[in-house]
C-alpha cells in the first residue's frame, strides 16, 4: 500500500502558484510616486518624473537544487503613472528557490513581429502597453520622461526611450525564497541611479534618446537601469491580476436572446491592434441598424430639434464644422465635438476620458443640459409610441420595449462599426498607390525626432500620434496656454498634474475635421503645425516630449511645414470626405428601405 501511495503522489501534478513581481520606484532610499514631486540630482538640478513604463519578459527562476524554471511566453508591463506596478506570473511550480532573472524588453523574435497578433488585453497589445514604435517597428523597452529646471530657473523636458535589440536589459538576483502559495516578490528601482548622476543640459541639445544607431546615451542608460534594480523581499500574498479587465453589467431586458440576431462581421484592418469589443453588447446587424437610425433621430433630444448627427456629421468623419456646437436649446458647448471614428480602439471617451464606454458617452451627451438636454425616460416613451421603432427594437433585442439602456447599447453598436482605414496613406503602405515627394518628405518629418545635436531634423509628431491609429490616446498638456482655461483630464482625475491635459486625438481624417484642439481654436492644419513648431506655451504641466524642445521652437522652414501638412492630408478616408459619408434617415422617421 505504501508503494502504491508513492506512485499516486508521483502521478499528481506539481502544485502551481501565482507569483506577482511588484516594482517600487525610488529616489535613493525614498519611495516615490509617478508623476513625482521634485527631486534633486547630484548637479543640484531639480527633476520631476512624469512617466516610467517598461516591458517585462524572460522570467526564469533558479531552484535551490540548481534547476531552472523558465516562464517563457509570459509577458507583462509596468506603467507607474497609471499605478500599474505589478506583473502577474501564472502556474509557477511551488518549491524552494535560490534566485530569479527577468528582462526589461522583449526578445528579437517578438520585437520584430507584427504587434497586431496580440489579442485584446494582452500585455504586448500596443493599445494596452502604449510602448510600440508604430511604423518604425519594434517596442520601446523602457520609457522614462519628465521635466527639469536649469540653473537659470528655465524649465525643460527629458524623454528617454530605450529600445532595439541591443538594449534588452537583464536583472538577476541570487536570494533564497519559497513559493508555497500565491507569492509577491518586490523589487526596488532606484531612479536616482539612472538620472541622479547625469547632468542635464539645455541650449541647442535635446535631452532625449530613441536608441538609434550610434546613440551612446541609450547604452549608458540601459546599463544604469540594470544596476538600479534591487531585491526587496518575497512574501505570501493574495494576488490581484495586474491585467484583469474591468467588469461591466447590463440591465435585465437589454440583452439579446441567443441566436435571435445576425452577427455583424467586424473586421480589424491590417496592422491595427486587436480591440476589446464589449462582451455584453455583441455587434449584430439588427443592433447596428437600430443604432444608425437612432443616431440621426432628433427625438433623442429634449425638444426634438437635435440629433447626434447634427454635431457629429458622418460626412465630416463625425465631427462638426464649428469650434463649439450649439445644443438643442441653442446654447454653445464648452469643447469641440470630437470625431467618432475608430472608437473600438479608444480606452475611454470624451476629451478628458471621463466616460469609460461609448454607451456612457451617449447617455452623457443626451442628458447634458447644454447639449441634447433630454430626459431619457421621456425619450424612450416617445420612441415606444412609434410602432416602427418597436419593430426595430424587437428585431435587435428580442422584445419591442424601448428603454434608455437599449438606446445606448444600439448607439454603441453603430459607432463601433465606424472604422476608418482606407486613406491614401493606407493604400500607399499596402503598395496600392504612392505618395508624392512632398507627402513622403512630410511623412519623414512626422516620424523623425527633432534632435539637431544628433543630426536629426524632424517634426517629432510620432511620440503622440504614432502607429496605425495616429494616437496614443494618452492625456497630455500640449502647451496651448500658460494657465489652462479648461481643467481637462483633471476634471476626471482631480489631479493637479492633469490640469490642461486632453486626450490625444487621432489624426485620421484630420483634413476634414477642422477646427482643431479641444476648444477649436485653430481653423487650419497650417495653424496647428505652426503651434507645435514655435507656438507652444511652456506651462507647468507641459508634456516632456514638447518641453524638451528649445523655448523658441523647432524652426521648421516654410517648405517643411508645407510638406508636413501635405502628409496629414493623405490620412483622409474617402468614405468620410465632406461630399460623402454614411447616410442617415430623414426626419421625421418614416418607414423606408435602408440605403
Amino acid at each position: 500500500m505504501r508503494f502504491l501511495a508513492g506512485l499516486l503522489l508521483l502521478a499528481l501534478p506539481l502544485r502551481a502558484a501565482e507569483v506577482e513581481l511588484r516594482f517600487v520606484p525610488r529616489w535613493h532610499d525614498a519611495e516615490i510616486a509617478v508623476p513625482s514631486a521634485d527631486v534633486a540630482n547630484e548637479h543640484e538640478q531639480t527633476l520631476r518624473i512624469t512617466r516610467f513604463a517598461a516591458l517585462i519578459s524572460g522570467v526564469t527562476l533558479l531552484r535551490a537544487n540548481g534547476d531552472l524554471v523558465r516562464l517563457d511566453g509570459q509577458y507583462g508591463f509596468i506603467d507607474a503613472a497609471d499605478g500599474r506596478l505589478a506583473v502577474a506570473l501564472h502556474n509557477v511550480p511551488a518549491g524552494d528557490y535560490a534566485g530569479i532573472e527577468y528582462r526589461l524588453g522583449v526578445p528579437p523574435e517578438i520585437n520584430h513581429a507584427d504587434p497586431s497578433r496580440w489579442p485584446a488585453g494582452h500585455a504586448l497589445n500596443p493599445l494596452v502597453n502604449r510602448l510600440h514604435w508604430g511604423w518604425q517597428g519594434g517596442f520601446v523597452f523602457l520609457a522614462l520622461e519628465g521635466r527639469w529646471h536649469a540653473a537659470d530657473a528655465s524649465e525643460h523636458g527629458f524623454s528617454y526611450h530605450l529600445a532595439t535589440d541591443a538594449h534588452l536589459m537583464t536583472a538577476r538576483f541570487l536570494s533564497a525564497f519559497k513559493v508555497e502559495g500565491d507569492t509577491t516578490i518586490r523589487f526596488a528601482l532606484d531612479l536616482a541611479r539612472v538620472l541622479g548622476r547625469r547632468e542635464l543640459v539645455s541650449g541647442g541639445t535635446v535631452e532625449s534618446t530613441h536608441s538609434g544607431n550610434g546613440d551612446l546615451l541609450a547604452g549608458e542608460l540601459a546599463t544604469s537601469v540594470e544596476r538600479a534594480m534591487f531585491w526587496l523581499e518575497a512574501a505570501p500574498t493574495t494576488l490581484v491580476a495586474a491585467n484583469a479587465p474591468a467588469t461591466t453589467s447590463t440591465k435585465a431586458g437589454e440583452t439579446k436572446p441567443s441566436g435571435a440576431t445576425t452577427p455583424f462581421a467586424f473586421t480589424v484592418p491590417a496592422g491595427f491592434p486587436q480591440p476589446s469589443l464589449p462582451a455584453d453588447n455583441p455587434l449584430t446587424v439588427e443592433g447596428v441598424t437600430v443604432g444608425r437610425r437612432l443616431f440621426g433621430d432628433r427625438r433623442l433630444s429634449g425638444n426634438g430639434r437635435q440629433s447626434c448627427a447634427d454635431c457629429h456629421s458622418p460626412a465630416r468623419a463625425f465631427s462638426d464644422r464649428v469650434a463649439f456646437s450649439r445644443g438643442a436649446d441653442g446654447k454653445s458647448g464648452a469643447r469641440n465635438a470630437m470625431p467618432l471614428t475608430n472608437l473600438a480602439w479608444h480606452p475611454a471617451y470624451a476629451w478628458d476620458g471621463g466616460q469609460p464606454r461609448i454607451r456612457d458617452q451617449t447617455v452623457a451627451a443626451m442628458t447634458n443640459p447644454v447639449e441634447m438636454h433630454a430626459d431619457l425616460a421621456r425619450v424612450a416613451a416617445t420612441l415606444e409610441g412609434d410602432p416602427h421603432v418597436r419593430e426595430d427594437f424587437a428585431a435587435a433585442f428580442g422584445t419591442p420595449e424601448v428603454t434608455p439602456g437599449r438606446i445606448a447599447l444600439a448607439l454603441e453598436q453603430y459607432l463601433l462599426t465606424q472604422v476608418s482605414a482606407d486613406s491614401k496613406f493606407d493604400r500607399a503602405m499596402r503598395g496600392d498607390g504612392a505618395l508624392t515627394e512632398d507627402e513622403k518628405r512630410g511623412f519623414a518629418l512626422f516620424v523623425t525626432e527633432y534632435d539637431p545635436a544628433r543630426g536629426q531634423r524632424g517634426a517629432d509628431c510620432f511620440h503622440c500620434h504614432g502607429g496605425t491609429l495616429f494616437s496614443d490616446f494618452a492625456y497630455k498638456n500640449n502647451g496651448l496656454d500658460l494657465a489652462p482655461r479648461d481643467a481637462g483630464r483633471a476634471k476626471a482625475t482631480q489631479r493637479t498634474s492633469d490640469e490642461g491635459a486632453f486626450k490625444t486625438p487621432s489624426l485620421r481624417n484630420v483634413a476634414v475635421t477642422a477646427p482643431y484642439m479641444h476648444d477649436g481654436r485653430f481653423a487650419t492644419l497650417e495653424e496647428v503645425v505652426a503651434h507645435y513648431d514655435h507656438g507652444v506655451q511652456r506651462s507647468a504641466n507641459l508634456d516632456p516630449n514638447l518641453a524638451k524642445h528649445p523655448a523658441d521652437g523647432m524652426k521648421l522652414n516654410a517648405a517643411e511645414q508645407r510638406e508636413l501638412v501635405a502628409f496629414l492630408r493623405t490620412l483622409t478616408d474617402p468614405r468620410f470626405e465632406r461630399a460623402r459619408g454614411p447616410q442617415l434617415p430623414d426626419q421625421p422617421r418614416r418607414r423606408r428601405q435602408d440605403p
